[in-house]
């Protein structure tokens, strides 16, 4: 199976912390040459110096700031074509869908769908030239079944998942996979800021709503973000070539759906 990844070069967002973090840190395991791409300029200095190997860089911006994520992107394909595309970004704050304002839905679609067609179709040039590319979209299981609780990511998550799909579609000639990735509860930030606001809402301990949460997972525990990197990186390599268009779940066995 060939994983490396020598001569390729990765734009890895939402990169400081992480999911994100892990799988730049997997693809540079790789040899990749990787660009960390966040709106913390002094956490990505800190993070840069943490990849093995050399030629790693980083971007910043908010990707609130749509012309700002442009901007940068244009800059960082002045040193080089990017080959691995991973999208990745914060998700939209909790809550029932019904209670949604309009506000919270543009915000969700601009950071996610509008955010990844920008840098999609910045970085095709060069991916169509080498006729290799690998665009990794980390999204959610609530692609398959929505999550109580989180309205307007569910609806988000799922225009997301749509679009890579025809993506896929009509890029698949260009030697270009398209594929998400729906993770589970994994081990990061979101999962304790979720675990702390149904604690709030419900009125119970922190403990117990977490070993609710385990206890719905066939695996018994929550996923580490080195798992999820292990699945982009190999999604990423020649050895997955042929994987394109799908949404393939890393969640302990815990969707209720074939």
């Amino acid at each position: 199976m060939e994983l490396n990844l020598t001569g390729k070069r990765a734009l890895v967002c939402g990169s400081t912390q992480g999911m994100g973090l892990a799988i730049a840190k997997e693809l540079a395991n790789q040899n990749a040459q990787v660009t960390l791409f966040a709106r913390n300029e002094d956490v990505l200095k800190e993070v840069v110096k943490q990849l093995p190997g050399d030629g790693h860089d980083y971007l910043v911006a908010d990707f609130d700031d749509l012309d700002k994520v442009k901007e940068r992107t244009v800059e960082g394909l002045q040193k080089g074509d990017y080959h691995l595309l991973i999208n990745n970004t914060g998700g939209p704050a909790p809550g029932k869908l019904y209670e949604a304002e309009i506000e919270d839905f543009e915000v969700a679609i601009k950071r996610h769908l509008f955010v990844s067609q920008t840098l999609l179709q910045l970085v095709l040039p060069g991916m169509q030239k080498a006729n290799y590319g690998r665009v990794v979209n980390i999204i959610s299981t609530s692609v398959k079944v929505p999550i109580p609780g989180l309205g307007v990511s569910n609806t988000v998550r799922g225009a997301m998942a749509s679009w890579a799909k025809t993506m896929a579609n009509e890029l698949g000639q260009f030697g270009i996979t398209v594929n998400n990735i729906l993770p589970g509860f994994i081990n990061t930030g979101r999962i304790t800021s979720l675990i702390s606001n149904r604690s709030k809402a419900q009125g119970r301990s922190e403990e117990e709503i977490k070993s609710e949460m385990v206890s719905s997972i066939p695996s018994g525990r929550f996923g580490e973000p080195g798992e999820i990197a292990d699945y982009a990186a190999f999604l990423c390599s020649p050895s997955g070539a042929y994987i394109n268009g799908t949404s393939l779940r890393v969640d302990g066995g815990r969707t209720g759906s074939i």
